[in-house]
């Protein structure tokens, strides 16, 4: 394990801060160069940071018995779908598209840029294994409620699990990529 892989770092390594101490966090809003695709950019990480949050606190409300089974079962379905269908679109285009322009315009973040990458894989993993944990739980609520009911452990331990990356992966890629834009006033 090193400093760059996401169940260690406690945020971006100190190397790829460059641009972060010249275009500080505090200071996004209101600079000149922050352009509507970078906010929509922005928007899309808020909207998954809030689909983990009601999907994680969904899954505690129905362990603590405030949520009824049947209504986290279609939250679950509804918002689980749209994060992680969104989450793939957009971490593949980032890939793909968006990092290689990046990488182009400053290549002194190619090793940041790789990390993110790094974290798209894991993040499919922690996908495909809360997407597994989430229908297996929906078909046993039809089958057996009982079974179902011990499945909410690991569907908690699976969207606590992604809540708790996508806080350190969004922080640490909007740190490293919207000082990037700013700096080179992209996608303007």
């Amino acid at each position: 394990m090193t400093q760059y892989d996401i169940n260690v770092r406690q945020g971006l390594p100190t190397e790829m801060q460059t641009l972060l101490r010249e275009y500080p966090r505090d200071d996004w809003p209101d600079h000149p160069n922050l352009a509507a695709s970078t906010r929509n950019w922005l928007g899309a990480h808020s909207s998954f940071r809030q689909l983990a949050a009601i999907l994680q606190s969904d899954t505690q409300q129905v362990i603590d018995k405030t949520l009824a089974p049947e209504d986290h079962a279609k939250r679950l379905s509804r918002f689980g779908n749209l994060l992680v269908h969104n989450l793939h679109g957009h971490h593949h285009w980032e890939d793909h598209s968006f990092f290689p322009e990046l990488e182009e315009a400053d290549p002194r973040f190619t090793r940041g840029l790789e990390m993110l990458e790094t974290d798209h894989h894991e993040m499919d993993g922690l996908l495909e294994n809360l997407t597994g944990t989430a229908n297996r739980y929906l078909k046993l609520l039809h089958l057996s409620p009982t079974d179902a009911e011990r499945e909410l452990s690991a569907l908690e331990t699976h969207t606590s699990g992604i809540d708790r990356f996508l806080a350190r992966h969004l922080t640490d890629e909007e740190d490293l990529v919207v000082p990037i834009l700013l700096h080179h006033r992209l996608r303007g």
